[in-house]
């Protein structure tokens, strides 16, 4: 599985500059928030979804204070039955574990089959915040990066308003 060594080789290979801090390990938002107070970007929360076959799955990228509206999003991808997927299938798709879920664990999407949207909310922010693979470092990377870059891992993200 790609892990934190992984992702930054990525993000190497394409170019892009991240701001990288380093801290104990979190599990909480509310952790995570004390170990990078300060620091300008969007504390963003990342969502993986699945249908109800275990055939469609879908990565939500919002701010992290927003509730998704599941009934709206269902409407979006034409699926009636969505649910946020088990921390098994979280494994198996993206081999991380609950509370690191990032668009960087799609290095791990073999299958190449998760849809990416990013919520229109933060679309125009300078910066976003993840894990990169690991809970005991957090990344802040230019939006205008974190775009070109699921591109380039064949995962490239729709803007809606989630």
């Amino acid at each position: 599985m790609n892990g934190f060594k992984e992702v930054m080789e990525k993000l190497a290979e394409q170019n892009i500059e991240v701001q990288l801090v380093e801290h104990e390990a979190v599990i909480t938002m509310e952790d995570a928030d004390r170990v990078i107070e300060g620091i300008p970007g969007v504390r963003t929360k990342t969502l993986f979804l699945m249908n109800k076959k275990k055939a469609k799955f879908y990565l939500l990228i919002m701010d992290e204070d927003k509730r998704l509206d599941m009934t709206a999003f269902k409407e979006l991808v034409d699926d009636r039955q969505l649910k946020m997927a088990s921390e098994e299938m979280l494994y198996e798709k993206l081999g991380l574990q609950p509370g690191v879920v990032s668009p960087f664990g799609l290095l791990n999407d073999k299958d190449g089959d998760v849809e990416v949207y990013i919520d229109k909310d933060i679309a125009d922010e300078e910066r976003m915040s993840f894990h990169p693979n690991t809970n005991e470092k957090t990344i802040f990377i230019k939006t205008v990066d974190l775009y070109p870059f699921l591109e380039h891992i064949g995962h490239p993200a729709k803007t809606v308003l989630l």
